[in-house]
């Protein structure tokens, strides 16, 4: 029996082991979602969080401490580990260098860990998000300098897109999704029977760059469509137009449309980072990606827009930024979670700050955000702030400020309200305190 046949008995009879380098918001949902079949073992670098999960405690939101299984998860800090592992799936992040470009170094540095312990008849998939040719050009040579092997012939290689959405109670590992593509039709079978039952359907594309592509789609097209609602509502704002009052009549076509909304930047690991690794990667075959990169500029444009709105709120109020007491209400990314990875609360906090305001911040989700000028600690409450700032700026939708009343009523004191997700959805003609997007 040769090795690939032997990885599909593994799997056929759920003896496989699978090892998960990177336990984070992709890697952990995941280790728990294979523990329902197989044994595995979750490699991570932090000793804090690896003791956590030995401890059966749970450091992500989307992961319960009762689904912590000790019986099937192993925590790690030792990489050698893996050399047990049949398949082992690499979840590392892939953030932007300061001139975003991509920084493959996470996974340089994974690739070279499972290249010294890589054993003939293992198989290695990419979840990480990258761009087209990265399985194939940069992990896999990686992985046969280290280990000396030769991929193909001594161990698999695949690609799976990581679809994970933070903070979304409908859909998770389970039903969502799965797409696979290996370096050869053989490796993408293994990749399908290693996730099914344990994914939602698993799609097979040709190759490992066709399962890339699928993720930049995904992500771009959210990128630009966010983009478009947020230019709308520049153009809008100058002629006086609501621009959630046209998007919400909009909506209301059944067929043809889909609404995306503006706001005071994108965040996240994917939106604001994926753009910019296809960017990259076009160019390299003499394409500028025009589309791609104005969306870009568009959104990375609103958090300057946001300080904007603010100063024309303190205006209205006879005030300047300067010396102004601005309280910042959601500093993660997005509704409902405490991921501040890539939020636009970042870049508002640091630009009012630079500009002479002091800035207080509260998120009922987010204990704290890291900003070039330091660190910003979430106040327990921000009611018993809100008499004492000159402007509320709120920058998250989570449900705790949706038509919150006591926002509603500091309008009423002279307190500037910068709205820029639309949750007290008020009409800026029946407050002349209140702002929005």
């Amino acid at each position: 029996m040769n090795w690939t046949e032997n990885l599909k008995n593994k799997i056929s009879n759920n003896t496989a082991i699978i090892g998960i380098v990177g336990l984070g918001y992709v890697g952990l949902p995941l280790a728990t979602a294979f523990c329902s079949k197989y044994k595995v073992i979750g490699y991570n670098k932090t000793e804090e969080k690896t003791e956590q999960l030995r401890c059966g405690k749970s450091y992500i939101e989307d992961v319960k401490d009762e689904e912590i299984n000790l019986d099937m998860l192993n925590p790690t800090t030792d990489h050698r580990e893996l050399a047990k592992c049949d398949f082992i799936i690499i979840t590392v992040p892939t953030p932007l260098r300061e001139d975003k470009s991509p920084d493959l170094s996470y996974v340089n540095h994974a690739g070279e860990e499972v290249g010294e312990i890589l054993q003939e008849g293992q198989f290695v998939i990419l979840k990480s998000t990258t761009y087209p040719g990265t399985t194939e050009e940069f992990l896999t040579p990686v992985l046969e300098e280290k280990s000396g092997l030769k991929a193909g012939i001594h161990f698999g290689v695949g690609y799976s897109p990581e679809r994970v959405d933070p903070g979304n109670k409908e859909f998770c590992i389970e039903n969502t999704p799965n797409v696979v593509g290996g370096l050869t039709p053989e490796f993408t079978e293994i990749c399908a029977l290693l996730f099914e039952g344990i994914t939602g359907d698993v799609i097979q594309v040709k190759d490992c760059k066709t399962a890339e592509a699928v993720k930049m789609i995904e992500n771009i097209y959210r990128n630009v469509n966010i983009a478009l609602a947020n230019e709308l509502a520049l153009i809008f704002e100058k002629m006086e137009i609501d621009i959630w009052e046209a998007l919400e009549a909009a909506r209301t076509k059944p067929f043809g449309f889909t609404p995306f909304y503006p706001g005071p930047g994108v965040g996240g690991h994917c939106i604001p980072l994926d753009p910019y690794y296809l960017s990259y990667r076009a160019k390299h075959f003499g394409i500028i990606p025009r589309f791609i990169e104005t969306a870009g500029e568009i959104n990375d444009f609103m958090p300057i827009h946001t300080v904007n709105l603010v100063r024309k709120g303190l205006s209205r109020a006879g005030k300047k930024l300067r010396g102004s007491h601005i309280l910042v209400l959601g500093i993660s990314y997005k509704a409902n979670i405490s991921d501040t990875r890539e939020s636009p609360a970042v870049n508002v906090i640091e630009e009012l700050a630079e500009n002479g305001a002091r800035i207080t911040v509260y998120d009922p989700y987010a204990e704290s955000i890291k900003t070039r000028l330091g660190t910003y600690h979430s106040e327990n409450s921000f009611e018993t702030h809100i008499s004492q700032v000159d402007c509320i700026v709120i920058l998250a939708d989570h449900d705790k400020f949706k038509k919150n009343q006591q926002i509603i009523d500091a309008l009423k004191k002279n307190v500037v309200v910068v709205d820029t997700k639309n949750v007290l959805n008020l009409k800026e003609s029946d407050e002349p305190f209140y702002v929005k997007i």
